[in-house]
Parts: C-alpha cells; structure tokens; sequence
C-alpha cells in the first residue's frame, strides 16, 4: 500500500521519530492551483506525514440593487477542497487529510463529499464543525445540517460500518476513513470549563474518531498539561501538536483575537522590539524552531504547522528541526 493510500494512525504507529505535517488554505475563486503547488514544492523535501487541506463554509454579502433594495448572496470564496486533495495526492503521492465542515452542509451533502472522497481514495478527514458565518455571533448548521463534530463523525463511523442516509440501501460498501478532531490546549473558547471541553472531545473519540490535531499553542507546557489531562480523561489516541509561527508584527493582536490563544511575554517583547514585518517574521521563525525543538525532544508523534498562506518561513523551520 502506497503512503498516500494510508491511514495516519497506521503511519505513526510505524514512525520511530516526530513527523512533519502542514496545512494549506484553498485559493480564492479564480486563481490558478499552480500557487498551492508553489507552497508545497519547497516542503516536499522533508517527507511529510500528510498535507491537509482546510474546508471554508460559504459566506453571506448584500449587495445594494438599482432600487435601494438589498440582495443576500451566498458566496464560496475558496471553494475545492475535496479537488485540491485529489490533485495533490496525485501530484506528490502524498497523504492528504481534508477538512469537513458541519457549517453550511445538509446531512445529504455531506454523505455525498465522503462518497467523492471513498471514491478518489481519500482515506483520511479531519472532522470540525467551522466558525460562525461572517457577521454572526454564533454558530447556525445548515438546516438538515449537523450542529455539532460529534454528530459528522457518527455519520462518517456509520459510512464505515455500511450505514448510510438511506435505510432501504442493500448491501452498501463500507468506507475506511480514519477520522481526526481538532483538539484546544487553552480550551475552546464557547466550552464553560475545561472539563466540558473535555468530556466533548472523549465523545468525538468514543463515537470512533482515532486521532486529535491541536488548535496552535506558544506555550508548550498548555499541550504537554492538555495530553496528561486527556489521558487522565480516558483519551488515548494520538494528540498531534499544531503551531504557528509569527509572521507580522500585528500577529500578536490578531491570533489571540482570532483563536482565544494566550501568547508567552518573552516573544511578545521581542515582537514589540521589531521595527519590520520582516524583523518580527525572523524572531517568529527562531521562536518556532526552539519550540519545535522542544516537543520533537518530547517525543511527540508530529508537529503540524498552520501555514495560513506562507510557506518560506515553514521551510527555514522545518530545515533545522527535522
């Protein structure tokens, strides 16, 4: 069996050392997949574990008509996931691991992305439920849709066990997905405690799921007290570490804004004495490869690097960690 073909939980079971993996954002509507090619090119040398691919829900946009009226328009700006993983599975041999998004899916439509995805040999999916549309508080499933992750990943179990939508189907071919969730060291931000976020994330295991990827963190030690914590909480499976590292001087605004992160005083400071985008991208680049340094000594399985647009800097860290 090819690596691609694999399940991420058959590779490190296998692997004697810490893997590398990274994730890509689809491009816009409109552009040329040659600029993914262009981000995975340079990443290839160091034989990663898998490649993932994010899935982004449809957003909502009023456009003003002649008569003053208002138009809602649903509109997918970086649509092809599901393509993008078949193209660069075939590209590079290499596993992919797309994203499937509770947000802005019926039940139906996403039976029929996981048959897409059985069909093109697709073996692995991380399972998440997406962000609030645009412009909403909170999160709103499609109607038909699931509101929350451990609801997609029954349904995804159930495709494995041959179950699908349609009862009266006779003699449906089981799937072989292996199925992954997002896991938060500093814990989701709409969880009350900890514990709840916990107890949550055991439910998504429980119902089949076989490994976690962790939201980014900048403080090793939250990961290392999140795994002791998960196995205190019965979770056994793989924890895959997920970091970032700085790339402007506004990060240190924005990803706390963005993902409910708390970011250590020490590469604040240092960001702060940056002058150029440039300068705090280079301190983010050391403080990345110290951190990574420290959990590959760990022993954990992978790292799994955002790369949110921006590989160059994913490839100096990768040079001198793995």
């Amino acid at each position: 069996m090819t690596h691609s073909a694999m399940k991420v939980t058959e590779i490190l079971s296998h692997s004697k050392e810490t893997r590398f993996s990274f994730e890509l954002l689809p491009p816009l509507k409109g552009s040329s997949i040659q600029v993914i090619y262009d981000a995975i090119d340079p990443l290839m040398e160091f034989n990663p574990l898998n490649i993932n691919i994010t899935y982004h829900q449809s957003e909502v946009e009023y456009r003003r008509l002649p008569g003053g009226l208002l138009e809602k328009r649903i509109i997918r700006k970086r649509p092809g996931t599901i393509g993008i993983a078949a193209a660069i599975m075939n590209k590079y041999q290499v596993m992919v691991v797309p994203h499937l998004i509770c947000g802005g899916f019926t039940r139906e439509e996403t039976e029929d992305a996981l048959i897409d995805l059985h069909f093109l040999g697709i073996r692995n999916i991380l399972a998440l439920r997406g962000d609030p549309q645009k412009g909403e508080k909170y999160f709103i499933p499609e109607e038909g849709g699931h509101a929350h992750t451990l609801t997609l990943v029954e349904q995804i179990i159930n495709m494995n066990r041959g179950i699908y939508l349609d009862e009266n189907l006779k003699n449906a071919i089981p799937t072989d997905f292996c199925v992954g969730v997002a896991g938060y060291p500093e814990k989701h931000f709409e969880a009350p405690n900890m514990e709840a976020d916990l107890r949550h994330l055991k439910a998504k295991i429980d119902a089949g799921a076989e490994y976690i990827v962790t939201q980014m963190f900048f403080d090793n030690r939250k990961y290392f007290d999140f795994v002791e914590r998960c196995r205190k909480a019965g979770i056994n499976v793989p924890v895959i570490p997920g970091i970032k590292p700085i790339n402007t001087l506004r990060d240190i605004e924005l990803l706390p804004r963005t993902f409910h992160i708390d970011l250590p005083e020490e590469l604040v400071r240092e960001i702060q004495k940056c002058k150029t985008n440039q300068e705090a991208k280079e301190v983010g680049i050391e403080f990345c490869i110290a951190q990574s340094k420290e959990l590959v000594k760990a022993g954990v399985p992978a790292i799994h690097y955002y790369t949110i647009g921006v590989s160059d800097n994913i490839r100096k860290i990768a040079a001198a960690v793995f």
